[in-house]
Formats: structure tokens, sequence, C-alpha cells
């Protein structure tokens, strides 16, 4: 059990560790309207370009052979809808999150794409996943484990639902490696996005957890170690955009 003192960051704020999780799900109840809007503004579009490069790495099957991908804090779908659209007829994804707001918009757009059939929606917790032992092929996590109060529980979970022989991908923010990009990219992370983020959504300050939660998450090399701690074999991380993501994988062998 959590002890009453432990505290973890809320952005740059340290909060009680119990309490993170209620704060995570105000930013993403406030923002699920216009999160893929503001996802597009925020990075000039190349957000769909790193979620198709996490595609081609998932590289699911073409053909009728069964597939189940788990996509957890994917509540509006854009990573089922693309691992979809590149597979065959024998993928399912499921997409679990914590937040209902976010889910209800991923329902909706995937009526509205005809993949409500091959993709469905379950409100769950990251760290403790409603799923058996052995239950899925792939797992994939976008631009949302930093979210997470207790990240090792995720991993752990992620490992503990897979396959033998399936793969664990996350895509993340990371820490910008190209020198002079760093302070424009900082710069513009604290300077214009909250302010856009109030002028889009009428929410500045969930925007301003966003940016400051990225500086908060663990660099590639320290990510890449917890993730070995969860079990997973083959660990990797390939940076893109000089270093803004990382898309980090590993195996469960």
């Amino acid at each position: 059990m959590n002890q009453p003192d432990e505290t973890t960051h809320f952005g740059f704020r340290e909060v009680p560790l119990g309490d993170k999780q209620t704060l995570v799900n105000d930013v993403f109840r406030s923002v699920a309207q216009r999160y893929d809007l503001m996802n597009d503004l925020m990075s000039a579009g190349l957000h769909r370009v790193w979620k198709d490069l996490m595609i081609n790495a998932l590289n699911p099957p073409r053909g009728d052979t069964p597939f189940a991908l788990l996509d957890v804090a994917g509540g509006t779908g854009d990573i089922a809808f693309r691992a979809a659209k590149a597979a065959g007829v024998g993928f399912q994804a499921t997409v679990c999150d914590i937040n209902a707001d976010m889910l209800q918009v991923g329902r909706e757009r995937a009526a509205s794409r005809h993949l409500d059939d091959r993709v469905s929606f379950v409100e769950g917790n990251a760290e403790q996943l409603a799923f058996p032992n052995n239950a899925f092929d792939a797992y994939t996590i976008a631009f949302g484990i930093r979210n997470v109060p207790r990240i090792d529980l995720a991993l752990s979970e992620a490992f503990r639902v897979l396959k033998p022989g399936s793969r664990f991908l996350c895509l993340e923010f990371s820490a910008v490696d190209v020198p002079g990009l760093d302070r424009i990219y900082d710069l513009f992370s604290f300077k214009i996005i909250p302010p856009l983020g109030r002028a889009v959504t009428g929410d500045a300050d969930s925007y301003r957890y966003l940016v400051e939660s990225i500086r908060k998450f663990p660099k590639p090399a320290a990510f890449a170690d917890m993730i070995r701690a969860a079990g997973f074999s083959r660990v990797a991380w390939q940076s893109f955009s000089g270093g803004i993501v990382a898309l980090h994988s590993g195996w469960r062998l």
C-alpha cells in the first residue's frame, strides 16, 4: 500500500501520489473535445508522422491472421484507427483509457469511420488492467505513459497481458538533443502552447501541465531501464525530430 506521505510530480508541482490520477483526469476531461485539433496545432501536424512511424514499427499482419492490439491511454482512437487501416481482416484493437470523456470521443470517431466492429473501447487503469494474462499480440501507448502516476506498475501490467513473443511500443515526448533547437522548443512550449490551449479549448492550465510533464519524464536511457526492469527483452529506442519524441520498444520473450 502507498504510504500517506508519498508524493509524485504533477508537472512541476509535487502532489500526493494518490491525487495525481484525479488531477490528470481533470486535464483530459477539459481538453477531450479539442484534443486532436490541439495536437495538430502544437506539433504542426508532425504527431501524425510520429504515429505513422509507430504503426510501421508495429507492422500488424495484412492477412486474416488473428492479431489483438491493446492500445492504452489512446481514448480518441488515433493509434487504433491507424493500426486497423494498416492491418488485415484478422485485426482487433482494444482501446483502454481511464478517461470516459476521451473514450466517448473515440467511440464517436470509430462509428463515423465504420471501425466500431474492429476497435472497441474500455474504461480502465493502466496500472491495473482488467485483462487476463497473455491476452494480446501487441501493446501500444502514445503520449500517455508520462501521465501515469506509477509508471513501473503500468509497464509490469503491459508485460503481464502480452503473449510471449509479443511487442511493447511506447511513443513519448523526449529530450531535445540538438543545440539551439532546445531553446526554441522551450520557448514555444512555455510561451506559445498554454495561450494556444486557452484560445482553442479555454484551458491554459491543462496545457501548461502537459508541457511541464514532458520535462519531468525520464530520459530515454532511464526509461529503457524501467522497461527492462518490467521484464522486457531487446529493449531499444529511436529518437525523431531532434529528440522531441522517442519510440521505445521491448519484447515479451
